[in-house]
């Protein structure tokens, strides 16, 4: 008790001594404390830059933009999906693989299973709850969920879908939100003002502002040729989303992207809304998209005096497929067809569009030119078949019709010596298992690229890419890849047509 008391007078005696320590430095000026700041003066401004009577045209398109963009919000979904990936367990991380490494064992499933999760959008365009997404938002997936802007989530049911145009069809039940109504996109001229929506997260919608820049490419017969360009800014989530005009109707789906990097450059592009609406039906109807079929070949462009290629009215056939109805009308090789059942034929793509919206079964009239003279034949329309397309650009001299048999991808020392940007780019065969393990969708055809040498400028690039075309020329083998790349002018931008996992886009690569 004693020792306490002690320790207590001692504890008493520091105190009172840092105490008067403290106010002798206090008053002797020892201590520096902070000065009583003296408050700024401030004055905020009261009246704004412009007055509103100046741009009262401008307030009044912001008010109506606001009217459009909460109008259409409501329809725009997100889409969830999930995939379980089968995984190799390391050497070493089961004991029993350790000592064991070529023995069979069984285990849980789970165990062996990673779960890959995507976003993407989508647009509800029925009063039953039906929504138009791209078929890579989709594609291969074991669980779909939507969720509305207003937080509901809905398991998704997937009704159909088709690779070859990029469009799927879910179904999620009472929906509560009014549809979207798809415009006719024949009246979409370039020049129109647009929006881009997108909702991939479920809670925050991106709306980006555009014009159409483009409508269609006669030089181009595969599926870029039909699209809608515009220059709103399509990030990868927006995907499936909806390309809006100033009516808040559906005038396309969007589905890809010029990019040097991954996202978006300003160059987007959409499936006009004709294609899904003709897509739609058909998989309510049938489960599948059914197609008018043909059957000819031609080339999109023609070729002047001078070597320079310009679009032609009407559509030379180059080439008629045995058996079809193109052949049973006895159409010939180097007619020229001006018109299809009444409608103007002014390029191939016009003509693919007319065939494929063509009842079965139905017999339709064709004025083509033979010979310099003109004359009538009659077809009748069937069914396409599987892997034919309704009509094509014609392979060239040497081009093969179909593609070489895939073998192993190799690295750089498989890679030939092309004289062009493309050099540092090796590449590989893509074959049907390698496809599989980077998650492509199923109608992607390409070269792999296995590598990607430092500083030279195609650093966009991944390993794992799959490079579909270069300069709008389809890239088959390693083989056409190492022949396209020799034959560039390497001064010049090339542009990629380009698939990583499930998202399509094109890549400009720019010289150095």
């Amino acid at each position: 008790m004693k020792n306490f008391a002690k320790f207590l007078l001692f504890v008493l005696l520091v105190s009172a001594g840092i105490s008067l320590l403290y106010n002798y430095r206090l008053k002797h000026g020892g201590l520096n404390l902070p000065s009583i700041r003296t408050p700024e003066k401030y004055t905020l401004a009261s009246t704004p830059s412009v007055d509103s009577k100046q741009v009262a045209s401008l307030e009044a398109l912001n008010r109506e933009r606001r009217t459009l963009v909460s109008s259409v919000i409501p329809s725009v979904v997100a889409v969830k999906t999930s995939k379980k990936i089968g995984i190799q367990r390391e050497s070493g991380v089961d004991p029993f693989e350790f000592f064991f490494p070529n023995q069979r064992r069984f285990r849980n499933p789970n165990d062996e299973a990673l779960v890959q999760n995507a976003l993407g959008s989508g647009v509800i365009v029925t009063n039953e709850g039906h929504i138009i997404t791209n078929n890579h938002v989709v594609d291969q997936v074991d669980e779909i969920e939507v969720q509305l802007s207003d937080g509901r989530t809905k398991k998704a049911r997937l009704v159909g879908a088709d690779s070859q145009v990029d469009l799927a069809v879910l179904k999620i039940d009472d929906p509560g939100v009014k549809p979207l109504k798809l415009a006719d996109s024949d009246t979409v001229q370039a020049g129109d003002f647009v929006l881009a929506i997108g909702n991939p997260f479920g809670f925050e919608e991106t709306v980006t502002d555009g014009i159409i820049s483009s409508k269609g490419r006669p030089n181009r017969t595969d599926f870029f040729g039909d699209l809608l360009q515009t220059n709103a800014a399509i990030n990868p989530g927006n995907s499936g989303g909806p390309l809006i005009n100033l009516r808040g109707e559906v005038i396309g789906i969007n589905t890809a992207i010029i990019s040097r990097t991954g996202g978006s450059q300003g160059i987007g592009f959409a499936i006009p809304s004709n294609t899904v609406r003709t897509a739609l039906e058909s998989l309510l109807k049938h489960g599948r998209i059914i197609r008018g079929y043909l059957g000819i070949l031609s080339r999109a462009l023609q070729r002047d005096q001078s070597g320079t290629e310009t679009e032609s009215e009407g559509v030379t056939v180059d080439e008629i497929v045995p058996g079809s109805p193109a052949a049973q009308a006895k159409m010939q090789k180097g007619d020229v067809i001006r018109k299809f059942d009444g409608h103007d034929v002014k390029n191939i793509n016009a003509l693919r569009s007319l065939v494929a919206q063509i009842e079965l079964n139905k017999s339709v009239e064709l004025e083509v030119v033979r010979n310099g003279k003109p004359l009538k034949v009659t077809a009748q329309i069937k069914e396409q078949p599987i892997d034919r397309q309704t009509s094509g650009r014609s392979p060239q001299p040497g081009q093969p019709q179909t593609p070489t048999q895939p073998q192993i991808p190799g690295g750089p020392s498989d890679q030939g010596e092309p004289s062009s940007a493309l050099a540092s780019i090796h590449v590989g065969e893509l074959t049907p298992a390698l496809a599989r393990q980077l998650d492509l969708p199923g109608n992607v055809r390409g070269v792999v690229v296995t590598s990607v040498d430092p500083d030279s400028g195609a650093a966009e690039l991944q390993k794992g890419d799959v490079i579909e075309e270069i300069n709008q020329q389809p890239v088959t083998s390693a083989s056409d890849y190492n022949k396209i790349a020799a034959s560039l002018d390497p001064s010049q931008p090339q542009v990629l047509s380009v698939c990583r996992h499930r998202m399509r886009s094109f890549l400009v690569l720019r010289p150095r």
